[in-house]
């Protein structure tokens, strides 16, 4: 029999899933991510935010993959922000953000963030 930590299967990449208003996140940098946004929105700083939105990456007409954003954050002027946690950057990621950033960096009213 193979042995586990308590709490489940550890994450390949050693992140610790975090848990913050009932919402489990994959790490404790995008647990406390959340956190922050939070009391941003509660400081009047954001308007909103959404967590893990799912994003078809379309190119042409053909779909090539889904991606899960972190975070999509509503700024005051109706801005969007998409935010990614990353501590550890795999080759698909590199990839998918790629083509996220082909797709949407041109979008006057949107911004790209990865937060390391």
């Amino acid at each position: 029999m193979k042995w586990r930590p308590p709490g489940g299967t550890p994450n390949k990449y050693s992140a610790q899933k975090s848990d913050y208003r009932g919402i489990t996140y994959h790490s404790k940098k995008e647990q406390q991510y959340a956190f922050d946004l939070d009391m941003r929105k509660r400081a009047g700083d954001i308007k909103d935010w959404e967590r893990q939105v799912k994003i078809s990456l379309d190119v042409n007409g053909h779909h090539i993959a889904n991606y899960f954003i972190d975070f999509i954050v509503t700024h005051n002027d109706d801005t969007k922000e998409y935010v990614e946690v990353k501590g550890f950057e795999t080759e698909v990621w590199k990839m998918k953000w790629r083509i996220f950033e082909a797709l949407y960096s041109d979008q006057p009213d949107v911004r790209l963030t990865v937060v390391k």
